[in-house]
């Protein structure tokens, strides 16, 4: 029998109405404001070109035409990914505006991480894809973590085992549970995105789901949920397909 713990992990069946994965809502911004100052009556929800903007120098009307090409040529999160070097490279900025553009989106990422530590509690997979979207979101290939759990599914750790494609031989059981038994874990969540935006799971998804199953039950260890992240959306595979032990 596994080592789950007392807690209960709450994952949702698939949302209905839209036919697939679970949506995380934001409001749309107020484009009303864009040229406001920075402290103005509705800065929480400047538009990103005007944000992106004020941090090149809104005073330079170069900065301000450059941005909605940058935009154009990038989704924002793949432009959150590029780097400084990158930035300069393929997005025509100078090397200063490269570089404070690219501290600004990790600063972002910091302040995200920074909502979920270790001893904070996971139990639903929603709670999982705020903690791992700002490290997945906007990757160019696919990456597999690990979320090692306490018998009351706090966070201990989360461990990277792979980047690129997911397929059985690449997402080795061994490598999955290698530091979950190091660190004594009650349980795992297995977590990886899809470069493409869209989490809905693949054949090979669910196949790899569910050899670490298998693998955690021998290991008295139980895999609570496999989550996918994707833009703006995520699927927990515990709603799709049968985690209970199979005859």
């Amino acid at each position: 029998m596994g080592r789950g713990g007392s807690g209960t992990w709450r994952a949702p069946q698939p949302d209905r109405r839209q036919g697939g994965p679970n949506r995380v809502s934001t409001p749309a911004p107020d484009l009303s404001c864009a040229d406001e100052p920075i402290a103005g009556r509705c800065a929480p929800e400047r538009p990103v070109p005007a944000l992106i903007a004020e941090l090149l120098g809104t005073a330079r009307e170069g900065a301000r035409r450059r941005v909605p090409a940058l935009l154009e040529r990038f989704p924002l999160a793949a432009l959150s990914r590029l780097g400084a070097a990158r930035l300069v490279a393929e997005g025509g900025l100078t090397p200063a505006a490269g570089r404070r553009l690219a501290a600004a989106f990790e600063l972002g990422r910091a302040v995200e991480r920074a909502r979920c530590r270790p001893g904070d509690s996971l139990r639903t997979p929603e709670r999982v894809y705020r903690l791992m979207a700002p490290e997945l979101r906007g990757l160019e290939q696919e990456s597999f973590h690990v979320l090692i759990l306490d018998s009351k599914h706090r966070l201990k750790e989360r461990c990277a085992v792979s980047a690129g494609t997911l397929t059985t031989s690449l997402v080795h059981p061994r490598e999955v549970f290698r530091d979950a038994i190091r660190l004594t874990a009650a349980a795992i969540v297995v977590v990886h995105n899809h470069p493409s935006g869209d989490p809905e799971p693949s054949a090979e998804d669910m196949a790899v789901t569910r050899r670490l199953i298998d693998a955690g039950r021998l290991l008295g260890i139980p895999v609570l949920d496999h989550v996918i992240v994707g833009n703006g959306a995520w699927v927990s595979l515990r709603g799709r397909m049968d985690f209970r032990e199979r005859p």
